[in-house]
């Protein structure tokens, strides 16, 4: 299961895969050279929240039905152009349900 630009509603969540009994929701991020903020960075408490509702939306929904059961995790991916090319940071697990 792949989904991108998953929409729920009025939410959307970036990547949205499965392996196994594993559902990962994730919000990528992208900085270019300049920015005021590294792509991390950008995750504030309000998008954590808003990607928190998103995927609590999509178990609602989605997932809370399924048999066998499955659990979520929320990760961010942070790609940020540098003058050595581009990095890609990666937090498995960075937004819990409990910020909504």
């Amino acid at each position: 299961m792949l989904d991108r630009n998953l929409r729920l509603g009025p939410l959307e969540i970036d990547i949205v895969a499965r392996r196994g009994d594993l559902v990962v929701a994730c919000e990528v991020r992208t900085r270019g050279r300049g920015s005021f903020s590294t792509a991390l960075g950008s995750v504030d408490a309000k998008k954590r929240k808003t990607l928190a509702r998103a995927a609590e939306r999509l178990w609602n929904e989605r997932l809370a039905k399924l048999d066998p059961p499955v659990r979520l995790r929320i990760d961010v991916a942070a790609v940020t152009a540098g003058p050595g090319g581009m990095t890609v940071e990666y937090v498995p697990g960075a937004i819990t349900l409990d910020e909504v």
